[in-house]
């Protein structure tokens, strides 16, 4: 049977706290924190319990302007500096510990500069803990085994809490430690630049220490009523809320940063942080592990003035929520009206600072512009509180202004004590900040807040349920008789005493009315609780009930669904056995019809190979006849270029002629008039000053070595023989002799180049007979002027395959201009291989450049 929580009766909600229209004003307390060196100057001497003193320095801002004044302020309590950790607590922490316990809201300020000390303070250390381990060690030694079971008490996430029975909250535990969440540990949250986190190994150390708890406990506690304590960690960080317990995925290559949070506004009007997580704790141990995991992504950094300073407003809640036990002492009332929640904020707030002392850029700057700029929205917002309260004004208090004024809004408006701790370092450096703090504590002083009332649970059921509950288990786990036992469940005491001395007396019979009224009330109360209980259980039997015909109803339609798949599997099993068979049949198939593939494809490719040695015979006969017809072609082609090139070097071998008779005259004509001009200057230089010759100057040497040959007999020559992969191996008798030391190359680099001394150059084409022609051309290697390599062809080659000559014609019938062009004199090397190539560097190709001019033709 699975449990049901009990409902929320539709009554209207009972009022828990007294309206009280006392109020009480903040209480601000002092603590000066010890210096480091005993001689020190400082400029904060404490007078009294209550008043400090103010002495200006020498480089203080008031100094500089003629106020030496000594100034003197008042505190509820001022903390010398060899003050206890539990001195402190006892006098300031303590008392809002137990307006906590009875229901009472309560707010706890550290305000001060930067390195004053706030943040010790509110922790301490594990030998001597501050306020927060303190507040907590209090709270679990008050309460004992006053605590509900885990669960019972459950967040709405509207800044209120449901309540659901035992068995429920049984149910929620097995599931939370059957199923842990895969999100238990704590994800390392990634560090800015700007803002690192806490270091991990101090807090790490700070946890593995032996920490010292406190043992005071509070009284007074009503056992009649069950409790739990939530405990949530935020912080605001440049005017942004962050919740410094959000479970975040682990990811350690790219860890996600923490939300930020909205504020929002309950029912009743209160401040509270969305989605804020709150952890459900039951001893001091399980809270202080959860404060050190927020405090490890608190971001701090270090500054000028502090090695470790908090870049943010930190604020560590712990609420405290109580319901009273039902008539019989064993549960909780099923009663969410009844249930009571009370609030102890602690709020370490990040200390004001000067960039002017601190250097701060970049982030810091804006950090600490954040910072100054939400604790001047605090003083504002009292200044105005107070002024309204002095002087009947109505002005709008800007708690909006800033989300830590905007949070704790309710406090200021009456809804819990308010209390400020301001911490002081009395070092002269910091005497123009300190005197901020003291007139923003002076102001905060004036300020009124709403007393509050505790909570009373007046729903009319007997006091010590509890107590009898445990005696009646403990007798019946010890085997007694409960027939001596008071009965659990009663009406109240007995009836007053009704004997009436006088007939006029009034006094018996309106106790007797009032000792009435109560026992009715009571009667009444108990036959609710028993007409609830018997609607829980009238509604469990209903349930399971309707459990057992629905339980009744899936199996049969389980059973008739499994009926009908056993059906389909065994159709599906035939038609697979059928398909196995098609399938086996196809393979033999595809086996022979891939047998045939393979055959014809054979075939395919021997025709293929027959196609291809005819097209390649075809080709090679139409190549043939092209070649014998462009051979034709070329040579008439190149009888006529030869009878042209001749006319025009007979023509150019005038004109050069002409041109050297003139560059003749004309020297002569200008040699003489050099000589008069020059016998002019020389008279009048004789008159001025003698000048010296200027030397004549100086030819210039040619780019290249014209028509230089290297001696035949040169054996350690190194060739470059430049062979296009596309040259053909001729399979004649006669072969060229090459030289031993030969390099073969497709395409010549300029490193091939400049190794080598000597340059052969292989071209083949075909002849007019169709035959391969093959020329080697040769040439020379030499170093240029602007440090590359030329070549300058000196030789040609000619290597042709040819018929066996004919009978010699009679030479009387041979043209004299076929003999011109037979004669070698004008058609030698030089004349139509002067080319030389140059190789630069950073080049990829050498450059092809003409050197040598031609010979002129001999007559």
């Amino acid at each position: 049977m699975k449990p049901s929580r009990g409902k929320t009766p539709s009554s209207k909600k009972t009022p828990r706290r007294v309206i009280n229209k006392a109020k009480d004003p903040v209480e601000v307390y002092c603590r000066l924190r010890p210096l480091g060196d005993d001689d020190a100057s400082v400029c904060v001497t404490p007078i009294n319990g209550t008043t400090i003193q103010l002495k200006p320095p020498e480089g203080s801002h008031q100094y500089r302007h003629g106020n030496i004044k000594e100034t003197h302020h008042s505190f509820k309590f001022v903390f010398p500096e060899n003050v206890s950790q539990k001195a402190l607590f006892d006098h300031v922490s303590l008392p809002l510990v137990d307006d906590l316990l009875h229901g009472k809201n309560a707010l706890l300020f550290m305000y001060g500069i930067t390195g004053s000390g706030k943040t010790y303070t509110m922790t301490g250390s594990p030998t001597d803990g501050g306020i927060l381990p303190r507040c907590l060690d209090v709270l679990f030694n008050s309460l004992g085994e006053l605590q509900a079971r885990k669960y019972v008490f459950k967040p709405d996430k509207n800044n209120g809490f449901d309540v659901q029975t035992e068995a429920d909250a049984m149910l929620e535990r097995q599931k939370k430690e059957l199923l842990p969440s895969v999100t238990c540990r704590t994800p390392s949250t990634p560090r800015t630049p700007g803002t690192p986190r806490r270091k991990l190994a101090d807090l790490d150390e700070l946890a593995n220490r032996v920490r010292v708890p406190d043992n005071t406990r509070v009284s007074n506690i009503d056992e009649d009523t069950n409790y739990a304590v939530f405990v949530s960690y935020i912080e605001i960080y440049n005017n942004f809320i962050y919740d410094l317990l959000e479970e975040t995925p682990p990811d350690p290559i790219n860890p996600k940063s923490l939300q930020s949070r909205n504020l929002r506004e309950d029912s009743d009007r209160n401040m509270y942080v969305n989605s804020c997580t709150e952890v459900e704790v039951k001893n001091t141990e399980e809270a202080y592990a959860v404060f050190l995991k927020g405090q490890r992504r608190r971001r701090v950094a270090h500054t000028q003035l502090n090695t470790e300073s908090s870049r943010s407003h930190s604020v560590f809640n712990i609420r405290l929520v109580q319901a009273p036990l039902d008539p019989i002492g064993e549960e909780v009332l099923q009663d969410k009206d009844k249930i009571c929640v009370s609030q102890l904020s602690l709020v370490d707030l990040a200390g004001s600072e000067r960039t002017s002392r601190t250097q701060s850029s970049g982030d810091r700057l804006r950090e600490a512009g954040n910072i100054n700029a939400s604790l001047m929205t605090l003083r504002t917002c009292i200044e105005v509180l107070r002024e309204n309260q002095t002087m009947g004004t109505n002005k709008i208090v800007p708690y909006r202004d800033s989300k830590v004024t905007h949070l704790f809004k309710n406090y200021f408006d009456g809804e819990g004590k308010v209390r400020m701790v301001v911490c002081v370092n009395p070092k002269v450096e910091d005497y123009d900040e300190t005197t901020h703090v003291m007139r923003f504590a002076e102001v905060t002083q004036e300020v009124q807040v709403a007393r509050p009332q505790a909570v009373r649970h007046d729903v009319g059921l007997t006091p010590g349920r509890r107590r009898a509950n445990q005696m009646y288990k403990k007798v019946i786990e010890e085997g007694g008789s409960v027939e001596d036992l008071k009965p659990i469940i009663s009406l109240g005491p007995p009836f007053p005493c009704l004997q009436l001395c006088d007939p006029r007396e009034d006094t018996t019979l309106h106790t007797l009315t009032a000792f009435l009224l109560e026992r009715e009330k009571r009667r009444h109360t108990l036959r609710e609780e028993l007409l609830r209980k018997q609607g829980t259980f009238r509604a469990h039997l209903m349930e399971m009930e309707r459990d057992m015909e629905q339980l009744k109803q899936e199996n049969a339609d389980l059973k008739m669904k499994l009926n009908s798949r056993n059906k389909s599997t065994d159709a599906l099993e035939k038609r697979v056995k059928h398909l196995q068979q098609q399938n086996d049949m196809m393979m033999r198939e595809q086996q022979l019809y891939e047998h045939d593939k393979r055959e014809m494809e054979s075939e395919l490719a021997t025709k293929r190979q027959k196609i291809q040695r005819e097209l390649q015979e075809k080709d090679r006969l139409r190549n043939a006849l092209k070649g014998v017809a462009s051979s034709q072609k070329d040579k008439w082609q190149r009888e006529c270029e030869k009878r042209v090139r001749a006319t025009q070097l007979e023509l150019e071998t005038k004109m050069w002629v002409k041109d050297e008779k003139l560059r003749q005259l004309k020297e002569i004509v200008c040699a003489r008039e050099q000589a008069k001009a020059k016998k002019t200057r020389t008279n009048s230089n004789n008159s001025t000053f003698n000048r010296s010759k200027s030397p004549p100057p100086k030819p210039s040497q040619p780019p290249v070595r014209l028509k230089h040959r290297r001696s035949k007999s040169t054996g350690n020559a190194v060739w470059v023989d430049h062979k296009p992969q596309s040259t053909l191996k001729t399979d004649t008798i006669m072969q060229p002799v090459y030289p031993k030391n030969k390099k073969t190359t497709a395409a010549p680099s300029v490193k091939d180049i400049k190794g080598s001394n000597n340059y052969m150059l292989t071209h083949q084409e075909e002849d007019s007979k169709g035959e391969v022609e093959t020329k080697i051309f040769k040439g020379d290697v030499f170093e240029t002027r602007g440090g590359g390599r030329a070549v300058q062809f000196n030789d040609v080659e000619k290597l042709r395959q040819d018929l066996p000559p004919s009978p010699p014609s009679n030479k009387r019938n041979k043209r004299p201009a076929d003999e011109e062009l037979d004669s070698g004199e004008w058609t030698d090397v030089e004349t139509r291989c002067a080319v030389g190539i140059e190789g630069k560097p950073g080049a990829s190709q050498p450059a092809a450049v003409h050197i040598v001019p031609q010979k002129k033709l001999k007559k």
